[in-house]
């Protein structure tokens, strides 16, 4: 039997220009790592294409326990999302190695 561990999946989807500064405020809040792939899409704000350099748009993930997942989407809302175009989803997940998060 495989044992798991609760956490939850924060997903950030955003302007890449803001990739460094986003990744450096996680770890400083305490994250153990990221995992970022560049994406594209289209919403309500229109279509990102990723065809140009200020066009580009990442999807950072990081699994962590709860509170922490919390912390950092409620910062992520708070100086990231008035500024530049952001989404943000929490997921509950299941974890095999929970020393890695």
């Amino acid at each position: 039997m495989l044992t798991t561990h609760p956490r939850t999946l924060l997903v950030v989807i955003c302007e890449a220009a803001i990739e460094q500064p986003l990744i450096e405020d996680l770890m400083r809040s305490g994250a153990q790592g990221y995992t970022i792939a560049d994406v594209r899409g289209r919403g309500r704000g229109g279509a990102r294409d990723g065809s140009w350099e200020a066009d580009r748009s990442i999807e950072l993930k990081v699994v962590c326990d709860s509170g922490l997942a919390d912390r950092l989407a409620a910062h992520v809302l708070e100086h990231y999302a008035p500024h530049y175009a952001v989404t943000l989803y929490l997921h509950p997940v299941a974890v095999v190695r929970a020393e890695k998060f």
